[in-house]
């Protein structure tokens, strides 16, 4: 029987580090943007894919653990399912710890929506001795169950194929939980038959027994009767096992799973020790381990400096005197070719020295998340970060903000309490981003060489730590223990890799190149008009008598504040090549540089900051970095010269 075309919507949902962001890629491609949920800061990336004669719209749902409201991305995932009614669940788990994942997936099964299981991993499964009968599987938990292994695509037709085969009228099997909770689940249900509610009547009984918020407040207006039966029913649980209620449902839950697995586990073979497992305990050995992360992030550096100085050299060539010479004997020498000509410059300059560092960079952060290695990174620095008032999660953030600040700062609600998430976006906010490194390497890697642009990443990271640790002594409260899971070892996808590092660069192009442009063509105007040179006048005894720069760096810096690569690619327009060292000292570009770092973040972070943690706070913030910076500059220009570098 042919089945008629239509458009479906599913929503993948799974825990972290389940390959949900692989099988996504390679179901999407290109066809994808990312965007904010609505009215939220957490990244929202959606696709459309057109197969088999049907139309399916594939939204990633944020990596969760649970269906509860404690965190923002844990209500965004529980809004879009019960709200947004998408066709399909697509549930994806980690093969290698089934019991564990399956947890989550009784929660999506409580919401009676159509779901496909997906068992992603398979072949780290089978290389660790782990057989999963998926029919068995299948049977138990009355939904159709999909083995795949994403890096190498195997499985991920077959996920379409069931999506569009499951009838819209279909509902998994419904689990059922021992007698004391199933049979106060079946008489909550019978008070709430009728009502109007937004989800089944199963999935609100179960969320007021366990003491959800929202559902309390829902359930209060629309049937106070039920809301004191409820309180009834938990004061009844809770005198029988000792515990709050919601870890009663939770065991529940727990036991469930653990039943489930051990029918789909047909055979646990002698665990053999593989290659990921022997390199795991160097790479978290209590001293290798940090001689490895020390190598690993000087090798980042040493790659993204060679490849971004070699693609560098390559378009400073384009950018030469004969197109310019060649622009103007076309369009002739007037104001509107002038300012056209800046246009054009600016573009090239963003080529030129914007792209080449980025790429990369976002290259190897992406293999190092893929592979599972960043993981281990916070692991290691937990001890150090302890002393920083927070712990080795923040790690996270703070290498995403090498990246970029503003979705390390939105980041940051991994962290359990506000004071730790307060402390963690004030040190992300001094992390080097992509818009940093390119004045770093643009700026100090090429013309003074990659010791000198190691040794400035070096401080900024330890100026990070102690003024985080200073923040965590002045703010009140202690760190908590570190609990997350530490993913196993996998291929990249370098399929996966590079398509996200093409979304991301072209997020960046479109973002920094009406800026570049505009600034360009600003700077001429400014130039042209005396206003430049006001400007800088106005600035001169603290980028002068203070910092020891050049008058005109003080204009300059106005347009970091949109983007901080600004600096470098306004002053390679204003002065007409990438050559800095026909301009400055190696005194004043490191000075310069080192300013760039630590002064005022960008407008887009200090929106973040503000959507974060507030106004004032992002204001305290802005200001403090900004005399910070200042601070930071002057003295180390004056012990430079002292030093000999002049």
């Amino acid at each position: 029987m042919t089945l008629p075309m239509r458009e479906i919507k599913i929503a993948l949902a799974g825990q972290p580090n389940v390959g949900k962001s692989v099988i996504f890629n390679n179901l999407t491609g290109l066809h994808q943007h990312i965007g904010n949920w609505p009215g939220k800061t957490v990244e929202r990336a959606e696709g459309t894919l057109y197969y088999r004669g049907h139309f399916i719209n594939v939204i990633d749902l944020p990596g969760i653990y649970s269906l509860t409201c404690y965190s923002l991305e844990e209500q965004i995932a529980r809004e879009f399912i019960t709200r947004e009614n998408p066709d399909v669940i697509v549930n994806i788990v980690d093969a290698t710890t089934l019991e564990r994942q399956l947890i989550f997936t009784i929660q999506l099964l409580e919401l009676e929506r159509p779901m496909v299981l997906v068992l992603n991993m398979m072949d780290l499964a089978e290389k660790r001795g782990i057989r999963i009968n998926h029919r068995a599987l299948e049977a138990a938990l009355g939904t159709p169950v999909i083995p795949t292994v994403a890096t190498q695509g195997k499985g991920l037709t077959k996920i379409l194929d069931k999506v569009i085969q499951l009838p819209k009228e279909y509902s998994p099997k419904r689990i059922e939980y021992g007698h004391e909770v199933e049979s106060r689940i079946q008489e909550l249900m019978k008070i709430l038959d009728g009502l109007d509610l937004p989800c089944p009547r199963r999935w609100i009984a179960i969320k007021l027994l366990e003491k959800d918020e929202e559902v309390w407040r829902i359930i209060k207006e629309k049937a106070p009767d039920a809301a004191r039966l409820a309180e009834k029913m938990i004061s009844e649980l809770e005198g029988i096992h000792g515990h709050d209620s919601s870890i009663v449902i939770s065991n529940e839950r727990v036991s469930i799973a653990h039943n489930m697995a051990q029918s789909a586990v047909t055979m646990i073979e002698s665990e053999k020790l593989t290659l990921g497992d022997r390199f795991d305990k160097l790479a978290t050995h209590p001293v290798l381990g940090y001689l490895i992360m020390a190598l690993f992030f000087i090798g980042i550096s040493m790659f993204v400096f060679g490849v971004g100085l070699e693609l560098s050299g390559f378009m400073e060539e384009i950018l030469s005197e004969s197109l310019q010479d060649l622009w103007f004997n076309y369009f002739g020498k007037s104001l509107f070719s002038s300012l056209g000509w800046s246009a054009v410059e600016g573009f090239i300059i963003l080529l030129a020295l914007a792209v080449p560092f980025i790429a990369p960079l976002y290259i190897i952060l992406f293999t190092l998340e893929s592979w599972g290695y960043l993981a281990r990174v916070s692991f290691l620095l937990d001890s150090l970060m302890h002393r920083m008032g927070i712990h080795g999660k923040a790690c996270i953030p703070l290498i995403l903000g090498f990246g970029c600040n503003v979705p390390a700062c939105l980041s940051s609600r991994i962290m359990e309490t506000w004071r730790e998430r307060l402390i963690t976006i004030f040190m992300v906010t001094l992390m080097p981003c992509s818009a940093v490194t390119v004045v770093i390497m643009g700026l100090v890697g090429i013309n003074l060489g990659i010791h000198w642009a190691l040794g400035l990443y070096i401080f900024t990271l330890l100026m990070a730590f102690m003024l985080g640790g200073f923040v965590s002594r002045v703010l009140p409260g202690e760190a908590v223990e570190l609990i997350m899971e530490v993913p196993s070892y996998r291929w990249p996808s370098l399929k996966t890799i590079l398509l996200m590092t093409w979304i991301r660069l072209k997020e960046y192009i479109y973002i920094a190149m009406p800026l570049v442009i505009i600034s360009g063509v600003l700077i001429n105007t400014l130039e042209s008009s005396g206003l430049l040179e006001a400007f800088s006048e106005a600035l001169s005894p603290v980028t002068v008598g203070w910092l020891n720069l050049p008058k005109e760096v003080g204009a300059i810096l106005l347009f970091g504040v949109l983007r901080k690569e600004l600096i470098l690619l306004t002053l390679a327009s204003l002065i007409g090549t990438i050559n800095f060292s026909t301009v400055l000292t190696a005194n004043q570009m490191v000075t310069l540089a080192l300013i760039t770092i630590f002064y005022i973040p960008c407008v887009a972070t200090i929106a973040a900051l503000v959507k974060e943690i507030g106004v004032k706070r992002a204001g305290l913030i802005t200001i403090g970095e900004i005399l910070l910076a200042i601070l930071i500059g002057g003295i180390a220009s004056r012990i430079l010269f002292l030093l000999g570098v002049t």
